[in-house]
């Protein structure tokens, strides 16, 4: 499995590589939209409260991770998917699909995080705690966002339907994102963020775990 797990993932990074106005398109919608909300809420005054860059921040990476993600089935032909049938463990298919999103949704929260500290200041006191919060939501965007993507795409690639699906479950972890961040900007004690790092962690779990055992009979059907 781990073989398949690798050249799964490989492939993925090889066809991302290859559209590069799929990346670029994300890559500029981020920046974009950083700088758009630069000029919409008058930051060159000074005016921007903490709570209002954390809020934005996480808008725009919550957008942005769904913009990423919501290809990952979706974009998928039958000819392609039985192909992949026949070659690999449904389990190989799905943990490599979430093994590659939380990669690419990491990678656009750090630059994200890396554009707002440039364009509208860095407010944050404690880094670490704020990048490993970056990590832990990643991994819940993604592990959500991939599952409800296999199911959209099983019922005629409908994105709206991964958008109603994906809401209930992204707010719980969207609320805890904001939660532990906020302690972060403001550099309090981490034991306060200690039991929502853990709620966090639970989450995440379960969203893997289903996915793990979920996704075969989607797949085979």
């Amino acid at each position: 499995m781990l073989d398949e797990i690798i050249a799964l993932v490989k492939k993925e990074a090889t066809l991302e590589w290859r559209q590069k106005y799929a990346l670029n398109g994300i890559l500029l919608y981020v920046i974009s939209t950083v700088y758009i909300t630069y000029l919409s809420i008058g930051v060159k005054g000074g005016t921007v409260q903490i709570p209002t860059w954390n809020a934005l921040y996480w808008i725009i990476i919550l957008f942005s991770a769904v913009n990423a993600v919501a290809k990952s089935f979706i974009q998928e032909n039958s000819g392609r998917q039985l192909y992949y049938y026949m070659i690999a463990s449904p389990e190989s298919i799905i943990i490599s699909k979430i093994l590659y999103n939380t990669c690419l949704t990491l990678v656009l929260s750090l630059l994200g995080y890396l554009v707002f500290s440039v364009v509208m200041g860095n407010p944050v006191q404690d880094q670490p705690m704020f990048l490993l919060n970056l990590l832990l939501t990643s991994i819940g965007f993604s592990s959500c966002l991939t599952m409800v993507s296999s199911i959209a795409g099983k019922a005629g690639n409908n994105g709206t339907l991964m958008a109603i699906l994906s809401f209930p479950i992204l707010i719980p972890i969207l609320l805890l994102a904001i939660q532990i961040s906020k302690n972060a900007i403001d550099g309090l004690d981490r034991g306060v963020s200690l039991d929502k790092i853990i709620t966090l962690l639970a989450i995440n779990g379960v969203i893997a775990a289903t996915s793990y055992l979920l996704f075969p009979f989607i797949w085979k059907s």
